[in-house]
């Protein structure tokens, strides 16, 4: 079959992350300690020990999702697959019948052109080999499994990985309250990231919402780990893994815990950092998502419209997410928005950097101002840019 393994002590793991954000991923999951890193379509490619995997958990802002790879084998169809899958790893330690699992697929080959399709016949190479060895097989468990594994089909191969996150990594549990157009947590972190702000200057949200960049923005210069919310340590899938080490998960929880600070790394206190929100309860959500994620004493979040930001005195940056305008009806409304916007920032925040998420062109043109970077990303399925503006 030529089936190919990870050598002993090394996981080889694939980072699901949002579309646009695969370099900010890559340099994050360098900075953690991965090596043989590679950019991918919506993932990025690594290898790392165990501790390293743990400690990628607890501490990436990126991604959805992080994958172990089992095994990789030749896959033209429905019955190598099949064989393959069989053969990809000691199912007695991974799998045996007293445990559940799931099954998820992406990609294609020959004759398994539909996801659910091609987990069905994971799954029933799995079972099938279960009862022929033990008379007895593994309950499917969609919602709570003991082993979720992950399927991705192309280029002729498969390969066949264990998702260590269970739910999303997205969610970081301290944002209970949302606004009506909320950024997911992740794709915030990885807008921060393309900005190069580092805390050293101001940071503004004129438009903030419920606070997810300043809050995202935040907790990555204060050192908050991601996995680290109001309950304590999320829960992951990995936990459940036969290969589970407590103790050495414990040593990663701990390292975590000890990066958080209250002044940046150098010991320099963080720069100001102000949003703005004219909707009384949409503020109120944005300031207790910003207490649930302990980063409320450096946020000045302000009551008022975006039209009276006042920024503070020495240039920063700039962030901000405004509405797109998917509703008939809205689109003059938003030119004004737009063009009041672009107003404002050009009186008031010379020698500012603006970076605005547009998802739709045609109302960034109402700002009457040219982009000098334009970075493709994906929210929540609408293709938009990540555009980067200098204000003079």
């Amino acid at each position: 079959m030529g089936i190919t393994e990870p050598d002993a002590g090394e996981i080889r793991g694939i980072a699901v992350v949002p579309p646009g954000l695969e370099a900010p991923a890559a340099e994050e999951l360098r900075a953690l300690g991965c090596e043989a890193v590679a950019e991918l379509r919506r993932a990025v490619r690594f290898r790392i020990d165990t501790a390293g995997f743990y400690r990628l958990h607890l501490q990436a802002r990126l991604p959805f999702r992080l994958l172990r790879q089992l095994a990789a084998f030749p896959c033209r169809g429905r019955d190598e697959l099949y064989a393959g899958v069989q053969q990809a790893a000691d199912w007695s330690h991974w799998l045996p019948p007293a445990r559940s699992f799931r099954v998820d697929a992406s990609g294609t080959a020959p004759g398994l052109n539909h996801s659910h399709y091609s987990a069905l016949q994971v799954k029933n190479a799995l079972v099938d080999q279960q009862r022929r060895l033990w008379g007895q097989r593994s309950c499917v468990d969609l919602d709570d499994p003991d082993l979720s594994l992950h399927l991705h089909l192309g280029g002729g191969m498969a390969s066949l990985s264990l998702d260590g996150s269970g739910g999303s990594l997205h969610r970081r549990g301290y944002r209970a309250a949302m606004g009506l157009a909320p950024l997911k947590e992740n794709l915030a972190a990885g807008l921060i990231a393309l900005t190069g702000w580092n805390g050293t200057v101001p940071l503004a949200d004129p438009l903030c919402g419920s606070g997810t960049l300043l809050i995202e923005a935040a907790r990555l210069v204060l050192g908050r780990a991601p996995a680290l919310g109001p309950d304590g340590v999320r829960r992951f899938a990995l936990e459940r893994w036969p290969d589970f080490d407590p103790q050495l998960w414990d040593q990663e929880v701990r390292t975590a815990a000890a990066l958080a600070r209250s002044t940046l790394a150098d010991g320099q206190p963080l720069a100001p950092m102000v949003g703005m929100e004219q909707d009384p309860a949409v503020l109120e959500q944005a300031r207790s998502n910003a207490t649930d994620a302990g980063v409320a004493p450096w946020l000045d979040l302000r009551l008022g419209d975006f039209r009276d930001f006042q920024p503070p005195a020495q240039p920063g940056v700039l962030v901000c997410n405004p509405p797109y305008g998917e509703r008939i009806g809205e689109t003059a409304e938003l030119e004004n928005l737009y063009a009041d916007l672009g107003r404002m920032v050009k009186e008031r925040c010379s020698g500012w950097s603006l970076w605005l998420l547009s998802g739709n062109p045609a109302l960034t043109g109402a700002l009457r101002m040219k982009a000098s970077r334009r970075i493709p990303v994906s929210n929540g399925g609408i293709d938009c840019r990540w555009l980067h503006y200098t204000i003079r």
